[in-house]
């Protein structure tokens, strides 16, 4: 239905604009033909002769279009030099007006839009392979976009902002990424972008609108029930709706970075841990934060200054909040109304404060918070929140212990929720395990050490594990040490941890090497590329994974496996 409509509606604009040129060509090729085929010429005997209506279309053509071929079937006549001037002048016009109509009708932005949407729409049809329709291009969606790259998974993108699309464009993603200009909350864009399609992995809504957002998560779980929506929001009413609706994940920014914040004072190597797996810069494996608890200074009581505070109030933290609008009624505690500067914050007592939030939605505001706080209590534990990408730099420069950056915040939470979700539950089921998290930490730092750590799902099925399926169909135990068993050391193991499986409805948490393997497993690890490759090859060969359990090579070939069957039954005998 959606490429019969994009038909339809480019036919009707070259019509639009194209019947009046090509029934001027109709009309002055047909003047030009007749009266060229009706005009007489003389021929070699002196009698009258006619050109047929074949060459003298012939003639017509390649003079109206000034080729100029001279090819003419006899010499002419005055009368006929006198028509084909004729002919040359109106044909050299009508091919003019054809060619500049041509011109408009393709510089037309309903005509460009149409024939845009159409091929973006055909060419989304061809996908097959999972992908994800990502619903605004702006900071947050370019982010998740490069990460899907990274995990080589497409994506099909929605913006009505042309120049993000055009900036889209120019991007070097791994995998071929789709756009289309189009408003993402009509559901017939919905639908070019692949919603109702069954490779359609999930539907992410990443507009600078609340209410476009929500229109987006309503009509994408109309159209297609099944599908994952997840949508940035930052409204408590937008929220309570979302969550309403089933199998959508709403993603507040602020929310998640005073969860971090919250686990970084009672987790830190949680804290760390998490970190370390999204691929938070500089974040060194085994070397948590450490929050202090004394007095904070919060300058900002925004949306994050809300969520910040609370989670420093519940741990018993005085906090001294720095605002031009709050109400006392509000934000219990010590309140300074102003704008935070030297002098405000001076009055706060950063020389003696613990830490300092700095949380307003003004990036120089933060910034020249952070300075000030340098000078006045370098050794502050500093918040800072980052509200536009191309800051940074700056940010980077002033070195504050934890950033809020909203768009990075949402898309490692996004990303984590369609590459490997299974993290998430993780770090919730070690929120009070420390020594489980401390053991954990300690197995990472020993396979994968300093490099950057990759995340993989492995189902144990005919399609990924062929190998590994036929041993256990045989009825044969496979455990999880012999997956990771190194094969050019069996001594040794691949530079992996497994880290969750999913059984049917179970979910398995840290599994040891012992844990039975079983068919319809979905296994998630946490080690290297080159691992996760040497992993995949053993489950899909039969002697090197019968190499990996039994400690022998098996034999190959039909001659070999007659000589070691036969000496098989000499021994029995």
């Amino acid at each position: 239905m959606p490429s019969t409509s994009d038909l339809d509606r480019v036919t009707m604009v070259v019509l639009r604009h194209m019947r009046k040129p090509v029934f001027a060509l109709i009309v002055v090729y047909a003047i030009g033909v007749l009266g060229m085929a009706l005009i007489p010429g003389t021929g070699a005997d002196g009698e009258p002769e006619y050109m047929s209506l074949f060459h003298a279309f012939y003639f017509f053509t390649y003079t109206a279009t000034t080729t100029g071929f001279g090819e003419i079937p006899h010499a002419f006549n005055d009368v006929q030099r006198l028509w084909a001037i004729f002919c040359l002048y109106i044909g050299a016009i009508a091919w003019l007006y054809a060619i500049g109509s041509i011109i408009r009708l393709v510089q037309n932005p309903h005509f460009t839009r149409a024939v845009n949407e159409q091929g973006f729409a055909r060419s989304v049809r061809h996908l097959t392979d999972p992908f994800v329709i990502i619903c605004g291009f702006g900071d947050t969606g370019s982010l998740l976009a490069r990460g899907l790259s990274d995990h080589h998974l497409r994506a099909t993108l929605l913006d009505r902002d042309p120049e993000r699309i055009k900036a889209f464009a120019v991007r070097d993603y791994r995998v071929r990424m789709l756009g289309l200009c189009a408003h993402p909350d009509v559901p017939r864009h919905l639908i070019d972008a692949g919603v109702t399609q069954p490779d359609c992995k999930a539907v992410v809504a990443l507009t600078n609108e609340e209410d476009t957002n929500r229109q987006i998560a309503i009509v994408a779980k109309l159209l297609n029930p099944a599908v994952k929506v997840i949508s940035r929001s930052t409204s408590e009413r937008h929220c309570k709706h979302l969550n309403s609706l089933h199998d959508v994940l709403v993603v507040n920014p602020f929310v998640v970075f005073a969860e971090l914040l919250n686990m970084a004072i009672v987790a830190p190597q949680l804290h760390n841990l998490n970190s370390w797996l999204v691929g938070v810069p500089r974040i060194r494996l085994g070397h948590p934060l450490k929050v202090p608890c004394g007095v904070w200074v919060l300058c900002g009581y925004g949306r994050m200054g809300q969520e910040v505070h609370h989670q420093l109030v519940r741990h018993g933290i005085q906090v001294v909040i720095i605002d031009p609008d709050v109400e006392e009624s509000v934000a219990p505690g010590r309140i300074i109304r102003g704008y935070a500067d030297y002098d405000t914050l001076r009055e706060a007592g950063v020389e003696q404060a613990a830490g300092i939030v700095a949380g307003t939605d003004n990036d120089s505001d933060n910034l020249g918070i952070l300075v000030c706080v340098n000078h006045l209590n370098p050794s502050a534990f500093t918040v800072a929140r980052q509200n536009q990408h191309e800051n940074q730099i700056a940010f980077d420069a002033a070195r504050a212990d934890l950033i809020l950056q909203s768009s990075l915040t949402t898309a490692r939470r996004i990303l984590k929720s369609l590459i490997s979700p299974l993290i998430q539950v993780m770090i919730e089921f070690l929120h009070d395990k420390d020594q489980r998290t401390e053991a954990l930490v300690s197995r990472l730092r020993a396979k994968v050490g300093e490099r950057t750590p990759h995340l993989w799902r492995l189902g144990i099925a005919h399609e990924e594990a062929s190998a590994a399926m036929e041993l256990l169909d045989a009825g044969q135990d496979l455990v999880l040490g012999d997956l990771i068993r190194d094969p050019n050391d069996l001594d040794g193991t691949l530079s992996c941890v497994p880290l969750v499986i999913r059984r049917g409805g179970e979910l398995l948490m840290l599994p040891e090497d012992t844990e039975a393997v079983l068919p319809g497993d979905g296994i998630l690890f946490c080690g290297t590329e080159h691992s996760e490759r040497l992993l995949r090859a053993s489950l899909n060969n039969p002697y090197t994974l019968h190499y990996l359990i039994a400690g022998e090579e098996a034999p190959r070939g039909y001659v070999f496996q007659w000589i070691a069957g036969w000496a098989s039954r000499r021994a029995d005998s």
